[in-house]
């Protein structure tokens, strides 16, 4: 067996950028708001790992046996030689059967880019033994991170970027299409991105995925308030919130809150900030966009890319879509 090389490109912590937006988003009218991104901590991405193997969160599991029926067929749609990035790689468990399916073919250069040191440790043990395979972590921002991917590649390389578990669906549509087209711009023409998105489906069947019974959704919610008091110096009252899922038919999304359920005064000192809340008030802490498979042509067009190929998962309701850059 071959062993894996990996090296670890790592930027210093920014906790002055966490407080920023915290200011930033507790102070935002009429809703208050948290960016999601930082719910994923060293804490709250072993909860979201807990998270992926709940029954009632089929995502991951759908995505899992997509992958493992149509990993081979989805390599053969790809550029000989290329480069893997993956935006968000979690855990690693989920991109397993794509690496194994390349490295077969190849030895296969992959990155995988998370703002969590910890996600970058877990894809390490997780994809460790794959055999002609070698691993750069990058501990970035997505875009950040895809930056220096791209102009690390050599020339005659291709880029692979991977962005599954319907992680588009955190962003709202039209900032879902620039950030699409963010990743275009630092695409050549004839590089491809795997895109995975959750279809939408039964309203009590998504309310249940972000509303589970034992309560480790409420956790990881409740984590983003307990990662403030830590690491910025809050006072936030943890047993005066409660986990709120509520789904919005406009938007097609499911949304995550904090809801007071008295009134709450916090502080936060690294933000230089005091926050008030009335009983019932709430933050919000996330979205997640559902989809129908058939607009993705449309929405790839917007962003530059065809989509060339896609691949359906119909027990749960789940979409694998290649799109390739124009």
């Amino acid at each position: 067996m071959t062993q894996p090389a990996l090296s670890h490109d790592a930027s210093p912590d920014q906790p002055s950028a966490f407080a920023a937006d915290v200011r930033s988003g507790l102070t935002h009218a009429p809703q208050k708001e948290l960016p999601s991104k930082y719910l994923y901590d060293e804490v709250g991405s072993a909860l979201f790992e807990v998270i992926t193997v709940l029954p009632e969160y089929g995502v991951t599991r759908a995505e899992e046996r997509l992958l493992a029926k149509h990993a081979v067929d989805i390599v053969e749609h790809l550029p000989h030689d290329v480069t893997v990035a993956e935006l968000g790689s979690g855990s690693g468990r989920k991109t397993r059967r794509i690496l194994e399916a390349l490295c077969k073919k190849r030895p296969t250069s992959y990155c995988p880019i998370e703002i969590s040191r910890t996600a970058l440790q877990l894809c390490r043990r997780e994809l460790g033994d794959i055999e002609r395979i070698s691993i750069v972590g990058y501990e970035r921002d997505y875009l950040a991170g895809l930056a220096e991917v791209s102009k690390k590649r050599a020339a005659d390389e291709r880029l692979l970027v991977l962005f599954l578990g319907s992680t588009i669906g955190n962003f709202g549509r039209l900032a879902a299409t620039r950030f699409l087209r963010d990743i275009r711009n630092m695409l050549a023409p004839g590089d491809a991105l795997l895109l995975g998105t959750d279809l939408i489906k039964p309203t009590p069947t998504l309310i249940a995925a972000y509303d589970d019974a034992i309560g480790v959704t409420a956790s990881f919610n409740l984590n983003l308030l307990a990662r403030i008091n830590r690491e910025l110096g809050g006072d936030f009252p943890l047993d005066a919130f409660e986990h709120v899922a509520r789904f919005n038919p406009d938007a097609r999304s499911v949304e995550m809150h904090l809801r007071a359920t008295r009134d709450v005064t916090a502080h936060v000192a690294a933000a230089n900030l005091t926050v008030s809340l009335k009983a019932g008030e709430t933050i919000w802490t996330e979205s997640s966009h559902k989809y129908r498979a058939d607009e993705m042509p449309a929405i790839a067009d917007d962003a530059g890319f065809v989509c060339s190929h896609q691949w359906l998962e119909n027990e749960w309701g789940f979409a694998e879509s290649l799109l390739v850059a124009q």
